[in-house]
């Protein structure tokens, strides 16, 4: 479990360092939010690049946020049995539920997404909008996104199997002290 588990810990930091760049375009995109609506309704000046701008980091926060949420344990869930079962049966659900359902879906959207945005970049493809910005970084957003939380998954799928077995996880990390001693 050794090389998992430390396969597990580079990936919960490098989705960590995304969430926290998505905190940070939260606050750029309400700034570019604002700053736009000040030149508009201040100066009647503004630019679509600048509402761009502010879609794309919206976009960004989403697709980037995601698998640093998934690494917290704060997805929405549907709290109806999970809550009331045991803590091994809700490692087996959630076992279950990354190996049938999110990743297939997250490798099949990126695979899926990953023309989309080559597409985008060949072709140099720019907003119909005037003063419009370039569209293949936030097409790119996408298959980075969906294989973010592919791999987020996997390291989940790690934890719960490492729970299963009998190591004790506190925030994503393995405490020494209550890990099993491998046989």
């Amino acid at each position: 479990m050794g090389p998992l588990l430390a396969f597990s810990r580079g990936v919960d930091a490098m989705n960590t360092a995304f969430g926290r760049l998505a905190d940070w375009l939260v606050l750029l995109a309400c700034l570019v939010s604002a700053g736009n609506a000040f030149a508009r309704y201040g100066f009647s000046s503004g630019s679509n690049a600048w509402l761009e701008v502010q879609w794309y980091f919206f976009a960004a926060v989403v697709m980037l946020g995601a698998a640093y949420t998934l690494f917290r344990n704060e997805h929405v869930r549907v709290d109806l049995i999970y809550g009331s079962i045991s803590e091994r049966a809700r490692i087996w659900v959630d076992v279950v539920g990354i190996g049938l359902f999110l990743l297939p879906a997250m490798v099949l959207l990126a695979w899926m997404t990953w023309p989309f945005f080559v597409e985008s970049w060949m072709r140099a493809e720019t907003s119909s909008s005037p003063g419009g910005l370039i569209r293949w970084p936030v097409k790119l957003l996408l298959p980075l996104g969906f294989a973010l939380m592919a791999v987020q998954g996997l390291s989940e799928l790690v934890k719960r199997v490492a729970m299963l077995r009998g190591i004790r996880l506190e925030d994503g990390r393995i405490h020494a002290s209550y890990a099993r001693p491998e046989q």
